[in-house]
């Protein structure tokens, strides 16, 4: 291995080529290989490299073998409710819904709604731990500030919107069951928190929640929390009203004993009584 030297007798440029011999077992001789490694500057005397050499000689002398890739990172994740649960929400719209409704928030509230329902004795606080060892839409963590800044951040519109759509889906398809109850409390700063007839009988001030689900499906269209001291009849003509503001033209609704129903001026709502 050797550099020599050759010089073009038309231009009168001097050419550095990399000498390799070798033995030609063939020819039984002595053999070499030349590569051009540039000119030689005739002032200095020093070999100004060409391109293609330069980069030659920065890539390594062999590439590394082709091998086993080590393992950097493990983890475990359960899949099988996540997996479940994304089909319902695709099978019954919800995730579809979801998303018309809340663009960019979608994927973090269906995986607070997966939590919940996975872990429905353990609070938010939580949801980092389970995180780690579940797969989820969001993917990401959810810390309990940021839950309670996205739950904050739904407006009514978006929530009647939501509701709106699911109603649709399913309006000529099966009855809708409504009925209300009553949560007691201690708080003293809730608006809603007032004296009312406590349906468990507890002598404590209360909030109502009224809530519309599918008798079939088992899937809520409508919630509403209210003071504790509104009777049944207000809470069912403030309902009749809310239909006609979601467009609702014919409803098939099963009330319990001792509500009753009215027809609107936009359609018609037919209460069956159960006993």
């Amino acid at each position: 291995m050797g550099i020599i030297y050759s010089k073009n007798q038309k231009t009168g440029i001097t050419y550095a080529y990399d000498n390799k011999p070798y033995w030609d077992p063939e020819k039984k001789q002595s053999r070499a290989t030349r590569k051009l490694i540039g000119k030689v500057d005739p002032v200095t005397g020093e070999i100004v490299q060409t391109r293609p050499y330069r980069k030659r000689a920065a890539e390594p002398s062999e590439k590394p073998k082709q091998g086993p890739i080590p393992v950097l990172n493990t983890e475990r994740k359960f899949m099988g409710a996540s997996y479940l649960l994304d089909q319902i929400g695709k099978e019954t719209g919800v995730e579809e819904d979801l998303k018309l409704c809340f663009p960019n928030e979608y994927k973090q509230i269906l995986s607070l709604a997966y939590y919940l329902i996975m872990e429905e004795n353990n609070s938010l606080s939580r949801f980092s731990h389970w995180h780690r060892l579940h797969r989820h839409p969001f993917g990401k963590d959810i810390a309990s500030q940021r839950s309670s800044e996205l739950f904050q951040s739904i407006t009514e519109d978006q929530r009647m919107n939501f509701f709106k759509k699911q109603g649709k889906r399913r309006i000529e398809k099966e009855y809708w069951a409504f009925d209300t109850t009553s949560i007691s409390s201690y708080s003293d700063t809730l608006a809603q928190v007032k004296m009312g007839k406590n349906k468990e009988g507890d002598r404590l001030p209360q909030f109502n929640l009224a809530l519309l689900f599918g008798e079939e499906s088992g899937l809520p269209f409508y919630y509403r929390k209210l003071p504790g001291n509104i009777t049944d009849v207000k809470t069912i003509k403030r309902l009749m009203q809310e239909f006609d503001v979601m467009g609702y033209q014919k409803v098939n609704m099963v009330l319990d004993r001792g509500s009753t129903a009215k027809r609107t001026s936009t359609g018609s709502i037919r209460a069956i009584r159960s006993f």
